[in-house]
C-alpha cells in the first residue's frame, strides 16, 4: 500500500513539474469506494489524507469505524436528492452536483446544520447518456441559480471523460473543461470561485494534471484492483 501510494504521489509531482505547476496545487483523492475500513486505515498510515466515496450508505458505515482518524472526505459519485441530508453531514466537498433540484435540497439540508457545503458542478463533456453531469451549455445558468443559495459554495467543476486505453485520447475532454472553467470564471457572480478542476483517474491523471486538474481521483493505483 505505502509503495503504491508513494509511487502515485511521485508521478503527480513529476507531472506537475513538467507542466510548470507547483506539486502542492494538485490534491490526491484516494478513491476508497468498496474498500474496507481496515484498508483505508492502512492508506491513512501510509500518508493519504483525502478520500473519495461513491455511495452515501457505504460511506456512512465506514465513517463510524474511522471517526477517530483524521481525514477529509469527498463525495464523487452520483448523488440522489433523497441522500442530501446524509451527504452534507459526511462530506467536505461534493463533486457531483448537476441539477438545481439537487442543489436546493443540499442547501436546505446544509442550512439545518448551519453548514456552508462546498460543491463542484459535474459537467458531461462527452455527451454520453450513460454518464451523469450537466450539458456544458447549461453550466452558466446553473451556477447563477446556485449562487443565490446561501448554504452552498461552488468551488469548481468536475468531469468524467469516456474510457480509452490511450490517456492522450481523453486530453481534449480535460482541456475543454479547463477552457469552460476559464470562460465561466470571467462571467460568474462575484461570490463564486472556480479554482478547482476535478478530473483524471488511475489511467489518465498525469494527462489531467497537464491540462489543469487540481483534484485527481485515483483508486486502483493505490488500493489495487477491486474485487
Amino acid at each position: 500500500m505505502e509503495k503504491r501510494l508513494q509511487d502515485v504521489k511521485r508521478r503527480i509531482e513529476k507531472a506537475a513539474q513538467a507542466s510548470g505547476r507547483p506539486p502542492h496545487s494538485i490534491r490526491l483523492v484516494a478513491v476508497s469506494k468498496t474498500i474496507p475500513a481496515k484498508k483505508v486505515i492502512e492508506a491513512i498510515d501510509a500518508g493519504a489524507t483525502l478520500f473519495g466515496e461513491n455511495y452515501v450508505q457505504e460511506a456512512g458505515a465506514k465513517f463510524n469505524e474511522l471517526y477517530e482518524y483524521h481525514a477529509s472526505w469527498h463525495f464523487i459519485g452520483h448523488l440522489q436528492s433523497n441522500k442530501a441530508k446524509y451527504a452534507v453531514r459526511l462530506f467536505d466537498l461534493i463533486h457531483s452536483v448537476d441539477s438545481l433540484k439537487l442543489s436546493r435540497e443540499l442547501n436546505k439540508q446544509a442550512k439545518k446544520i448551519n453548514k456552508i457545503q462546498d460543491v463542484l458542478i459535474q459537467v458531461n463533456m462527452s455527451g454520453e447518456t450513460s454518464k451523469s453531469g450537466i450539458d456544458p451549455k447549461d453550466v452558466a445558468g446553473l451556477i447563477k441559480e446556485i449562487s443565490s443559495l446561501e448554504n452552498l459554495a461552488i468551488k469548481g467543476l468536475m468531469t468524467m471523460p469516456p474510457f480509452f486505453n490511450d490517456p492522450d485520447t481523453v486530453r481534449p475532454y480535460f482541456s475543454a473543461l479547463r477552457d469552460l472553467r476559464d470562460q465561466l470564471d470571467r462571467e460568474s457572480p462575484p461570490n463564486v470561485t472556480l479554482a478547482e478542476l476535478s478530473m483524471g483517474m488511475t489511467g489518465d491523471y498525469e494527462v489531467a494534471i497537464a491540462e489543469g486538474a487540481t483534484l485527481v481521483r485515483v483508486g486502483t493505483a493505490i488500493f489495487g484492483k477491486r474485487k
